[in-house]
């Protein structure tokens, strides 16, 4: 039986015609593509644990694309922090003003070898690949089906070489591991006409079950994980204030509490030594998931932590305008900064790096 490939479309947070008017173009090319299982979900970063759309992209096991209005690293880390998890599938399709690809290292994940820690990586991961396409690279929804298409192709070739090398069961095509089941005892998606298209992405009511995914979904905002880049430095954990970060029982960093998260601050991110903390929803690009190394003074140099580097400066006063809006005092420079001051010579020690040294020395 030849594998369908899952496609989901994730609407925009707005009603921008031109965005809804690309969603309606795509999704009735897709619902006409043939091996294409098409689902239509909320804004991607909106949807709860709990949301059916949520529940729908677990249901998926094998490979999937997924157009949504961020950045197809936001993307990806966003549905592996929701436990959706897979490889990042190389994607071809690239916007014209990309000139240069983000190539990681030999290690494959995005830094250099100069000696400094190594990121942790992401944790079971499945053996399926995750295809994200940002949708605001194109007004056209040509570049996009063309790019399905492409990866519609060569997921089947891959499941076709490996049936025919025998290795049906230790393989990502174990048993019916490339064909989506049906999401939530749904059956197949069948195509619909203009009028009820409209209704279904617009989420209206429509025929079958196929609206149950676009239940209403509230904004939200939290931050997201790249554990390619993350080295479980924990600086983040230390300078957040609001319950927002965690450690699994691994001892692994996790965003425990998203929804304690302050609307709008994005400060944890600019103290992330390896800018691995990502707020899909920023108008910064940096902060957004732009690939490659930080941009625009995004990176904190630690040498000058005490010294007034522009990214911290910014961060403490985010961070202390969401404290006192939350009736709480300021804290300034007083808390959860980094102690370890790369190059920058040594001193007499206060009592605060004494207190560090103390609690150093402690095995907890």
């Amino acid at each position: 039986m030849p594998s369908r490939l899952t496609v989901v479309l994730s609407q925009g947070q707005s009603q921008n015609p031109a965005k809804r008017g690309l969603e309606e173009d795509l999704a009735t090319a897709l619902l006409m593509e043939p091996g294409i299982d098409l689902s239509i979900v909320p804004h991607l970063y909106d949807l709860t644990d709990d949301h059916t759309g949520m529940l729908f992209l677990r249901s998926v096991k094998g490979d999937m694309v997924v157009l949504s209005w961020m950045f197809a690293r936001a993307a990806h880390w966003e549905l592996d922090r929701a436990g959706v998890k897979g490889h990042e599938g190389a994607v071809l399709l690239k916007p014209p003003s990309d000139d240069e690809d983000d190539e990681p290292d030999e290690n494959g994940n995005g830094h250099t070898a100069d000696g400094k820690a190594a990121a942790i990586g992401p944790l079971n991961v499945p053996n399926r690949k995750i295809y994200c396409l940002d949708l605001r690279d194109f007004d056209s929804p040509q570049p996009y089906l063309d790019e399905i298409r492409r990866i519609a192709a060569e997921t089947q070739v891959e499941t076709v070489s490996i049936q025919v090398g025998g290795l049906i069961a230790s393989t990502r095509a174990a048993g019916a591991g490339l064909v989506a089941p049906t999401p939530l005892g749904n059956p197949t998606v069948q195509p619909l006409d203009a009028a009820q298209l409209t209704q279904w992405v617009q989420g209206q009511p429509a025929p079958g079950q196929l609206a149950r995914y676009l239940d209403p979904a509230d904004r939200r905002w939290h931050p997201v994980i790249d554990y390619s880049r993350c080295t479980n430095c924990m600086e983040c954990i230390d300078f957040c204030l609001f319950g927002v970060y965690g450690v699994d029982v691994a001892e692994r960093l996790v965003v425990e509490q998203p929804d304690n998260c302050r609307k709008g601050c994005p400060a944890c991110s600019r103290v992330c030594p390896e800018h691995a903390i990502i707020f899909p929803m920023h108008k910064s690009p940096e902060i957004a998931g732009a690939p490659g190394d930080a941009v625009g003074g995004l990176k904190i140099d630690l040498s000058k932590l005490f010294g007034g580097g522009d990214a911290l400066d910014i961060a403490v006063l985010e961070r202390d305008a969401e404290l006192v809006k939350d009736g709480r005092d300021a804290v300034g420079m007083s808390a959860g900064i980094p102690k370890r001051q790369v190059s920058k010579p040594a001193g007499p020690k206060d009592d605060l790096d004494k207190l560090m040294d103390e609690l150093d020395s402690l095995s907890l």
